[in-house]
């Protein structure tokens, strides 16, 4: 009888060890749809209209058109501003998971948009929020005609792709992957019980992948605006942000940018986004 449990136990142990092995090796095949971004534009009665570029977050889909963000799309729009709602993954015909995302494709994407006779081509701002800050420190990194980027909740890093073996960057540029913190098995725990904040710190310890993953954004053609919360619950944003001033600093940054650091959570910058209608006046003004 304890011989059989004996064995039972160590083929259950063998069950489970070849089942993490899966999890953390898997690489679930590039989406159909990679490449392809879902876009809606919004444009005032005048001409050479400066262009901001709105991305969302985690939940996908199309963020800036939502009713949620109506006021602040309509208010730009009135100041002069055309905005370019993005959707890279959730939304209509784009990938369903935040997962290897292409940064040449939204940034062809919106060069070919700019192209409108209405809009200003030489003045394009990109705006994200927590993921979508992520992105367009990216984005601006590595391509020179944005002109100024408002990250909010953002990180200093690139995080792994949302899907369930976590192992892919978010990320691709010319057809590799962006350098990314990977999760370790640890932050499994705290992740199933949604502790984000958890999970990101510890992920965040691996010191040497995080200067790898760390984003280049000194290489951004434009001046540059952070706003964060003080008591983010999903991230370390105020951390990651004096993380991301550091390096600005440390690369002598020629460019003007701010870190401002906010009462309250992870959409804490939301609820202040007359510093965004202030920095846009100053480096991306209207005619």
């Amino acid at each position: 009888m304890k011989k059989r449990i004996k064995k039972t136990f160590i083929i259950i142990t063998l069950v489970l060890v070849a089942g993490l092995v899966f999890l953390f090796t898997y690489v679930p095949s590039l989406s159909k749809q990679h490449g392809v971004v879902e876009t809606l534009l919004y444009l005032g009665n005048s001409d050479n209209q400066p262009l901001i570029v709105a991305f969302g977050g985690a939940e996908g889909g199309i963020d800036w058109h939502r009713n949620h963000m109506k006021t602040k799309r309509d208010s730009l729009i009135q100041k002069g501003y055309a905005i370019l709602a993005i959707g890279y993954f959730n939304a209509e015909g784009t990938p369903r998971n935040l997962d290897r995302i292409s940064l040449d494709a939204i940034s062809d994407t919106i060069m070919n948009i700019a192209k409108n006779p209405k809009i200003d081509e030489s003045k394009i701002a990109l705006i994200g929020g927590s993921r979508g800050g992520e992105l367009v420190l990216n984005l601006a990194s590595r391509f020179d005609h944005f002109n100024a980027v408002i990250a909010m909740s953002t990180s200093n890093v690139s995080f792994p792709a949302i899907t369930w073996s976590a192992n892919t960057s978010s990320w691709t540029y010319k057809g590799k992957e962006v350098p990314y913190v990977p999760a370790p098995f640890k932050t499994i725990s705290p992740a199933l019980k949604g502790d984000l904040y958890t999970a990101h710190k510890m992920m965040l310890e691996d010191k040497e992948a995080s200067k790898k993953a760390e984003i280049q954004v000194e290489n951004i053609n434009g001046a540059i605006l952070i706003l964060s919360g003080k008591n983010d619950d999903l991230w370390p944003a105020s951390e990651m942000s004096d993380e991301l001033i550091q390096r600005l600093k440390k690369n002598n940054f020629k460019y003007y940018t701010e870190h401002i650091k906010l009462d309250g959570g992870h959409i804490a910058p939301l609820e202040h986004f007359n510093l965004v209608y202030d920095f846009l006046d100053k480096h991306l003004p209207t005619e």
